[in-house]
């Protein structure tokens, strides 16, 4: 039988036949019907994790810094170095040291017995009774001349390295302040956090003794430290400061990652990195604000006579001057970004934009 004879599948009985009109438009239908919905699926997918990204930037920052301080000493030193020049910082420890060695001198005890020399020496009664009231002069007298040299010491050359000296050995007590444990020269007390600075003591009681004082090398062991940071919730910030700790190295790369898949998994990348770009800039811009709402609630925890004012806002200034840089950096960042991802779009301002720039670019060449 001649081949071309043989009838073909659609003229045979029962055989397939090309699809109406009415069910070519029906498969079409459910064809965009299943993109919508991948695309749909794809949008909320990118979502949640562009969500989760907003939202872990700034903790990742801030972990960040703080695995820095903790883990790297040299940093955690550069860090607080610039405090032992800062002119505030230096008058509230003269003022500090001054104060507690001026009250650990027992001046009265001193005109006591100077009262019963006198009366010894058969000085007339009115002399002797009046030497009490020598003890305001005596203890001003004293006061200007400890803080004379207290602030020789402190304003002084080694000062510095003094300072340098004290907070690399005190690294490990800060990493222990951090997780409750402080014992050294950075201790948590309760709720306050304090600074030990018991060599620069030692210093001053040399150069009283040097001066002519030879009565300072016996003065008592004082109170050697200063406030940093007083709180009813000091455990509490312990507490989140481990976890941090913890999750310090993780943080950050895992907020990354997200950004980058949920822009990878968005049907429009341009469209989802721009969304990303304006999330953590949005984002960087609240912890911004954070940093200034904490400077304040900082200040405000030190009493003023315990610290003043102008020391307490350089301390935290000088403390967090690292993680508003970073900070500043992502938000600069972001906002590059998100510009870049908007002048590529399809957008009518960004095709003119881009065309008055391309015919800058070519009227300048």
């Amino acid at each position: 039988m001649d081949p071309s004879e043989i009838p073909a599948d659609r003229d045979r009985p029962g055989g397939p036949r090309p699809p109406s009109a009415p069910g070519r438009a029906e498969d079409e239908r459910l064809r965009e019907t299943a993109d919508r919905n991948r695309r749909r699926l794809r949008w909320t997918f990118a979502s949640v994790l562009l969500a989760l990204a907003f939202l872990l930037s700034p903790v990742a920052v801030v972990a960040a810094w703080m695995d820095s301080q903790i883990s790297d000493v040299d940093r955690y030193v550069e860090t607080v170095a610039p405090l032992a020049t800062d002119p505030a910082v230096q008058d509230a420890v003269s003022d500090r040291l001054t104060d507690r060695v001026v009250d650990n001198v027992d001046v009265d005890a001193f005109t006591a017995a100077l009262a019963k020399a006198l009366e010894r020496a058969d000085a007339p009664p009115r002399v002797v009774d009046n030497v009490p009231a020598l003890a305001g002069p005596l203890k001003n007298a004293l006061a200007a001349a400890v803080d004379n040299v207290v602030t020789k010491v402190v304003t002084g050359d080694r000062f510095p390295q003094f300072w340098e000296n004290a907070n690399r050995r005190a690294h490990a007590a800060v990493v222990k302040t951090l997780t409750g444990e402080g014992t050294s020269a950075v201790q948590a007390r309760g709720d306050t956090v304090v600074l030990d600075l018991g060599t620069v003591v030692d210093e001053v009681q040399r150069r009283l003794v040097d001066a002519g004082y030879e009565r300072a090398a016996n003065i008592p062991d004082v109170d050697r430290t200063i406030p940093l940071l007083q709180t009813d919730k000091l455990s509490q910030a312990q507490t989140a400061m481990q976890l941090i700790n913890v999750l310090g190295p993780w943080l950050p790369p895992v907020t990354i990652a997200l950004a980058a898949l949920a822009v990878w998994t968005a049907p429009r990348h341009r469209a989802a990195l721009l969304a990303a770009a304006i999330g953590i800039g949005v984002m960087m811009l609240l912890l911004l604000a954070g940093l200034a709402v904490m400077r304040q609630v900082y200040v405000n925890s030190v009493p003023p006579t315990t610290l003043p004012r102008d020391a307490a806002t350089a301390i935290y200034d000088t403390l967090v001057r690292f993680l508003r840089q970073s900070t500043l950096t992502i938000l600069v960042v972001a906002v590059l970004t998100a510009l870049t991802a908007y002048l590529y779009g399809p957008d009518r301002a960004a095709r003119a934009l881009r065309s008055a720039a391309a015919r800058g670019t070519g009227a300048l060449g």
